[in-house]
């Protein structure tokens, strides 16, 4: 027997994190270190130790990025023996279940968790982005490990309801924030919120985050136009934040390569943060504004408290914005230049009341997203007292 001053152990459970992780997409792996720190500061604050291992592209650089083990996602037998040797299954964050980047990612995912179902592990569905389902017989694979699921949770309305058209009962639906509003700067970093250059009297800086979308281009172009409108207008340092290299620093050449001639003061720069999501929250945190594409850019500035503009390609955008009474600014199929100078000036000159007017939805957001790991460290901890 234990001497009553011995410290106790906490329990140990393995959990197997399965998303599109090791493909250095920023916001991808902003959501994979944004769930280990949750399950992590979760597991201390209810006595359990929770052993991650991540399905990777690339398991070496996960290991080396955040100090877990992590397999193949596309090995069988590694994949196999990871998730019969764990005690649950995360599915998520993200937007994993979609078939709009490929006819093989809902198959790919649902099969994951039917596999983890299969062997008997509870799997938990992290705050994820459902849709779009363009092949509505894709719906009853969804259906199917959904309701089979231990937890669901996603991470807008428009997700659930989508659930819920597909079956899924809205009672086992629960509508949290994306992980990454969760998301701290990294350990010894200070960044006051919109700290950019204007507050030690330089020119603002305004983040700009874009992605290849539409093939013709036009949408990067009408960008562009509209980022030269306002540098035009006043002095501004647009420093682009390439969020998944190296195609959005391809797409950041490209606008900047058409802004042409820009106004006195006004210059243009191509961040390099490297792979660590937190290096990116850093550089988001020291804009003044920022103009988003990317919906992770979008949350982080909303984390960091930095006024935003959306630019939106999909609905996921749109459904961000909404939870901060916010609307895009313009789309990839109309953007005008003038609009957009208006607006953005309209942010530099008012961030402190832009900050005012959100703090009370950001501060929700940030702590509804700390909900699905205290539900599955929870559940962990339940099951091993039955």
């Amino acid at each position: 027997m234990a001497n009553s001053g011995e410290a106790v152990s906490p329990m140990r459970r393995k959990i197997v994190i399965s998303g599109y992780y090791g493909f250095r997409n920023s916001g991808d792996e902003a959501v994979l270190k944004s769930i280990l720190l949750a399950l992590r500061a979760e597991g201390e604050a209810q006595g359990v130790e929770i052993d991650p291992v991540v399905l990777s592209g690339d398991p070496a650089w996960t290991t080396q990025m955040y100090g877990v083990k992590a397999v193949h996602r596309m090995k069988p037998l590694e994949l196999m023996k990871a998730i019969a040797g764990c005690d649950g299954l995360i599915s998520g964050g993200g937007s994993l279940l979609q078939d709009v980047t490929g006819g093989k990612t809902i198959p790919y995912y649902t099969g994951i968790i039917k596999l983890a179902q299969l062997l008997r592990k509870p799997v938990f569905i992290y705050a994820q982005g459902i849709g779009p389902v363009l092949n509505r017989r894709m719906d009853g694979f969804i259906r199917h490990v959904m309701t089979r699921s231990a937890y669901v949770s996603v991470r807008d309305d428009e997700s659930a309801a989508l659930l819920s058209r597909m079956g899924v009962p809205q009672d086992r639906i629960d509508v949290v924030p994306d992980p990454v509003m969760g998301l701290p700067l990294p350990q010894g970093s200070q960044a006051a919120a919109g700290g950019g250059s204007a507050a030690a009297g330089g020119a603002p800086v305004v983040g700009v985050s874009l992605r290849h979308w539409r093939k013709d281009g036009a949408d990067l172009a009408r960008a562009a136009e509209a980022l030269a409108e306002l540098a035009r207008r006043r002095p501004v340092r647009l420093r682009f934040l390439p969020f998944h290299t190296p195609a959005d620093a391809d797409a950041s050449r490209q606008v900047m390569e058409r802004l042409g001639t820009l106004g006195a003061g006004s210059s243009a720069e191509l961040a390099a943060p490297g792979d660590d999501p937190q290096a990116m929250l850093l550089e988001v945190s020291r804009c003044d504004m920022l103009l988003g594409m990317r919906l992770h850019a979008l949350i982080y500035a909303a984390g960091r408290r930095v006024p935003m503009l959306g630019l939106s390609y999909d609905p996921k955008i749109d459904q961000f914005l909404a939870r901060l009474g916010e609307r895009p600014i313009a789309t990839t199929e109309a953007m005008d230049a003038a609009a957009f100078a208006d607006a953005a000036e309209r942010l530099l000159d008012g961030g402190d009341g832009w900050r005012a007017d959100k703090s009370a939805a950001i501060d929700k957001l940030q702590q509804e997203a700390r909900k699905p790991a205290q539900h599955i460290v929870q559940y962990l901890r339940q099951e091993t007292k039955r």
